[in-house]
């Protein structure tokens, strides 16, 4: 094991990022309305180098057990027992590889579209990186704290100062959803320490807690995780940010920011409240199915590519939700246990399935955007006859997106659907239903955008992917197909992990 990974990871984007940014104070500017080459490659260098050095975590990573494993601990705010407390396990280490891999692709998909403000770009996007990083490795949670909201800060410039003419309201929107969340999250973290003398989650994992105080824990966790997922109701600032943010930031936050609500309720409220997640699996079932159903319709209704997509997102992850919460049906209504560990296990391979596929879809519209400068979806028409090798692409996500088998999109649902039955026939229904529902929004966009004949004069002008654009899509294709074809090698390293947060969830924390 290589000490100082994870510290390497989270403070080398960062210390980029604020780097290029002393740079472009310097007058590292654009020229001529020419995007600067130096800010760019230097971004495009601290990503490459970081995504080098996190393979290490996959490749040195102790398959068959549940600890941690890179452990970095040290003092921080001894005072308060504050530490700077760090580690990995198989719910982690996945999404910091994801996180890793699309940073350098979405620098990539800014190089010659990002021309005002450049080197500020592409250092918001490298900070981000190493903080999104903290929050997946931090194991104190004051730490996971801190790196939760500081997040919050380079997001909010992206789409303040590169987002659509509605940037503004989108930015705000966003930053005042999840922040309010997040204080409930700090309230219910500070009687925890206050119970259990520690900061530590590992600690909280194994602290006992009366009913009440988990179920009054766990909605306060919910709130937060709520919205970041974000579940139904309280989803409507993610269109709005999706279409005002630069095709970069729609990626990041579709692809890595969403999926730190679902990875809040793996380690936080399935392990720390396990009674209250039993009591309540009901309700989160519940929205998480009107998610999957009542929001696959309301992106059925969608003109704007973009919005169609975000709302695509917001179903597909009702998924993830929906494997975390199903254990307990399970139990209640077959009174055993198998298919528990398939359900969470869906949960998490349809994370990181969605951080391609969204990602992917998103840099599809980025592409259509900077040639025809509209996201409307009758503004095209016939795409494949003037960009055949782009609506290859398109096509292969859309179908990823539908959940063809072969691809990434079909692993996660099917494991979930497979659990679903276990609970019962209507969970499984309803379930399933994102089958249907979800072909009919993917095929319909690609049916009026990719096929047919050439629309208008615009689209007759169009010219196929350049060399940088076709290695950007290729890259996440090979993700989306990785997964899709061989997802052993993810699956295996997060069934340990999996494996251990069953026998916790199985176990009451009440003191008797």
């Amino acid at each position: 094991m290589m000490p100082g990974i994870l510290s390497t990871l989270i403070w080398l984007p960062v210390l980029g990022g604020l780097l290029l940014m002393l740079l472009a104070r310097g007058g590292m500017a654009s020229q001529g309305g020419a995007a600067p080459a130096l800010p760019r490659l230097f971004a495009l260098a601290v990503s490459l180098l970081v995504f080098a050095l996190s393979l290490p975590l996959y490749f040195g990573f102790e398959q068959g057990t549940s600890q941690m494993q890179f452990v970095e601990r040290l003092p921080w705010i001894e005072r308060f027992g504050v530490e700077y407390f760090l580690g990995v396990d198989g719910f982690s280490m996945p999404l910091i590889l994801l996180t890793t891999f699309l940073t350098p692709v979405i620098i990539l998909a800014g190089w010659d579209v990002i021309r005002e403000r450049a080197a500020g770009y592409f250092a918001a996007f490298l900070v981000l990186e190493g903080l999104m990083i903290g929050v997946f490795s931090a194991l104190d949670a004051v730490l996971f704290y801190v790196f939760w909201e500081a997040m919050l800060i380079p997001m909010f410039i992206i789409i303040g100062i590169w987002g659509g003419p509605r940037r503004i309201y989108a930015t705000l929107k966003f930053f005042l959803y999840t922040f309010f969340g997040s204080v409930f999250m700090l309230i219910a973290l500070v009687w925890m320490y206050l119970q259990s003398g520690s900061w530590s989650i590992l600690d909280f994992h194994a602290l006992p807690i009366g009913l009440t105080e988990q179920v009054l824990i766990f909605l306060a966790l919910l709130i937060a995780f709520a919205v970041k997922v974000p579940m139904w109701p309280v989803h409507t600032w993610l269109p709005d940010a999706h279409v005002e943010a630069p095709t970069g930031g729609s990626v990041v936050l579709a692809a890595i920011l969403l999926k730190m609500g679902g990875y809040g309720f793996v380690r936080f409220s399935l392990p720390i409240t396990p009674d209250a997640s039993a009591l309540l699996d009901t309700f989160v079932i519940a929205l998480s199915l009107i998610a999957i159903v009542y929001i696959g319709f309301v992106a059925l209704a969608q003109s704007d590519m973009k919005k169609l997509i975000a709302y695509s997102s917001i179903a597909h992850m009702g998924f993830v939700t929906l494997g975390f919460f199903i254990p307990w049906a399970i139990v209640a209504n077959s009174g055993g246990t198998d298919g528990i560990s398939l359900g969470i296990a869906g949960g998490m391979v349809q994370m990181i399935s969605h951080g391609f596929v969204s990602g992917a879809l998103f840099l599809c519209v980025g592409v259509m955007y900077d040639r025809v400068h509209s996201r409307e979806i009758g503004a095209y028409g016939g795409v494949i006859n003037t960009m055949p090798r782009f609506a290859a692409f398109m096509v292969l996500f859309a179908l990823a997106n539908a959940g063809l088998p072969g691809t990434s999109g079909f692993v996660g649902e099917f494991f979930v659907i497979l659990a679903s039955f276990k609970a019962g026939f209507w969970y499984a229904f309803l379930a399933a239903t994102t089958l249907i529902i979800g072909a009919a929004y993917t095929l319909w966009l690609v049916k009026r955008v990719i096929f047919g004949a050439v629309a208008n004069e615009q689209v007759a002008g169009l010219t196929d992917l350049s060399a940088r654009e076709f290695l950007v899509l290729m890259l996440v294709a090979a993700g989306v197909l990785w997964i899709g074809l061989w997802p052993q090698p993810l699956t295996e390293v997060m069934m340990p992990t999996i494996e251990n947060l069953v026998d916790h969830i199985l176990q009451s924390k009440v003191p008797e």
